[in-house]
């Protein structure tokens, strides 16, 4: 099975070959907790997200992965947040990308749908967001998450 490999200022981790726009989004639901999803390529808990299409706006890409992912319909409310730190290597041993981090975190609030699973997901739920913080993720995914809990006054450029 392919794998996603995340790596973090790692002297070992593959050069970058790759820089590829992507999205994630912190979708909400009526009481306030997030939709999170058990990624299938490294097991670790994240937010809906994926590569933005040629043809396709931010937006559309954000409420067709969170669809694809979750089987949640979701509505774009706002910026959260930009994250392109190049000491963030992801690797997919399916082909030998090294990708650089980029990508564009949107919030949204969820219209319809239940939490089903996906080829890229082998769990989805509705998560308080007091527990957010015990469950398996990378460091990065964490960080989003805890800029985005923390409220900042405007959305974090990193």
């Amino acid at each position: 099975m392919a794998r996603r490999i995340d790596f973090y200022d790692d002297p070992d981790a593959p050069a970058l070959n790759s820089l590829v726009p992507s999205v994630n989004v912190i979708v909400t639901n009526e009481a306030g907790d997030l939709l999170m999803i058990r990624r299938t390529d490294n097991d670790n808990w994240a937010v809906p997200g994926g590569a933005i299409d040629l043809g396709e706006s931010i937006p559309q890409a954000a409420v067709r992965e969170t669809l694809e992912e979750t089987g949640i319909t979701c509505e774009i409310t706002g910026l959260a947040g930009t994250y392109s730190d190049p000491r963030h290597v992801i690797l997919y041993t399916s082909n030998g990308e090294a990708r650089q981090e980029f990508s564009i975190v949107l919030t949204a609030r969820a219209i319809s749908g239940q939490p089903t699973p996906s080829d890229e997901s082998r769990e989805v739920r509705w998560v308080p967001r007091n527990q957010v913080g015990g469950l398996q993720m990378d460091r990065s995914m964490y960080l989003r998450i805890k800029h985005y809990l923390s409220e900042l006054s405007s959305p974090y450029i990193g």
